[in-house]
């Protein structure tokens, strides 16, 4: 059985001749070039390369480059449905909201600090607000948040 099928694919069948008598007919009827793929233009050296990065007053430090973010909270933060103080004084609103190292840190008025494990980066990250500046010291960012 083996040596049948290997004799007749040896034989063109029918078909198989008639479809190449058509193939060598039409072959000399197509246009020059048809089939070819085109040429593409020379690239010339006199093109400009464009800087395309931000200029340096606009770009941004990347995230390994940032010892941490804060921002202002100015209203009573509430979790789960109770609305956090601060353990020294007790004050409870105008929260300055520090993210470093994967830990969130509340820090009031006064100047006393907690941190908060009922948040996460994730939670400050998305209600972070676009930074209006970066500074060199923590001490810098808190006079600029006025604390």
């Amino acid at each position: 059985m083996f040596h049948r099928i290997r004799r007749r694919a040896k034989e063109p069948s029918e078909a198989q001749r008639e479809f190449a008598e058509l193939h060598a007919q039409l072959q000399n009827q197509l246009p020059p070039g048809f089939g070819v793929p085109p040429v593409e233009p020379e690239r010339t050296e006199s093109a400009t390369l464009v800087d395309d990065f931000l200029p340096p007053e606009l770009r941004v430090p990347s995230h390994d480059q940032v010892d941490g973010k804060m921002m202002p909270w100015r209203q009573p933060l509430v979790l789960n449905g109770e609305m956090v103080a601060c353990a020294e004084c007790g004050s409870y609103r105008d929260w300055l909201i520090l993210s470093t190292r994967d830990q969130i840190w509340l820090r009031c008025l006064v100047g006393h600090q907690q941190q908060e494990t009922r948040l996460d980066t994730a939670w400050f990250n998305r209600n972070f607000g676009p930074a209006d500046a970066t500074h060199a010291t923590f001490e810098d960012c808190l006079r600029h948040l006025g604390h």
